[in-house]
């Protein structure tokens, strides 16, 4: 997989692992580096916190990584059916906390968590980056906006998802039978709060627009899952949002082309 090239804030990134509980859900908190809170929302992979990209973040912010119920460590009750439910966990987790101005980033899955926080309440944050989110239907009911990851052979996934594949590589054999338990997890609680209605809240579109905080979405020029014109579609749903293209990469710009991510990054947390 690509990498970032190492930095001084390296060093600095020595995660921290906690569990906070949240309407009676224990949910796993990862915490690292110093400055103001980057509350940040993994890809359904979770593939972003042990990624080189996020210890150059750590030498600017606190980056706060909790994982969703039924990925990583958190439990996840039966009541916890949707992303909604997850959105609002969140926002509590923020109350708790006690964060303010907080920047948040959410990539792919995460993204659409984020997106579905900030149009319930954004009085706690400060600027918001979707990284090809999911969430929104544009098609009619025939239409297949959003590749249907489950049905496609996992090559077929794999070729629309990464500019190219072997960055999408993983040793499966050189795995851990806990880290393979995890990925499964992880699959299972995707599908279930993403399969119905498929990978999509019919309602988010018309509530986009009660987003006040500066946005901005990142896309990869290449992603097969959701199309740059699908970002298009959502950036016009966003008050003033702005969409930035990263070429030669797919639906997570943010692994295959790190460095091209960060210069994005860096005018996103600048802008006021």
């Amino acid at each position: 997989m690509a990498k970032a090239k190492k930095s001084p804030s390296t060093r600095l990134a020595t995660p921290s692992t906690s569990f906070v509980t949240i309407a009676g859900v224990r949910l796993e908190v990862r915490r690292l580096g110093r400055g103001k809170p980057l509350l940040m929302l993994s890809s359904e992979e979770m593939l972003e916190p042990d990624h080189a990209f996020v210890a150059d973040l750590a030498g600017r912010f606190e980056i706060i990584i909790p994982s969703p119920p039924g990925f990583g460590r958190s439990e996840r009750p039966d009541w916890i059916t949707g992303v909604d439910d997850v959105s609002y966990l969140y926002l509590s987790l923020i109350e708790k906390l006690g964060l303010k101005a907080v920047t948040l980033v959410g990539f792919s899955l995460g993204g659409w968590i984020a997106a579905e926080m900030a149009v319930k309440d954004d009085a706690r944050l400060a600027r918001m980056m979707l990284v090809a989110p999911y969430g929104v239907k544009f098609g009619g009911v025939l239409d297949r906006d959003i590749a249907d990851l489950w049905w496609l052979a996992p090559e077929k996934v794999a070729a629309l998802k990464w500019y190219d594949p072997v960055n999408g590589h993983r040793d499966v054999a050189a795995l851990s039978d806990d880290a393979l338990t995890e990925i499964a997890r992880n699959a299972e609680s995707f599908a279930r709060l993403c399969w119905e209605p498929f990978m999509h809240d019919p309602k988010l579109a018309h509530r986009l627009d009660r987003i006040a905080v500066p946005t901005t979405l990142v896309w990869g020029a290449n992603d097969g899952i959701l199309p740059p014109d699908y970002g298009r579609n959502y950036r016009k749903l966003i008050p003033g949002a702005r969409l930035k293209i990263i070429q030669k990469a797919g639906h997570l710009p943010h692994l295959e082309r790190p460095q091209a991510f960060l210069a994005h990054f860096q005018e996103f947390a600048t802008r006021s």
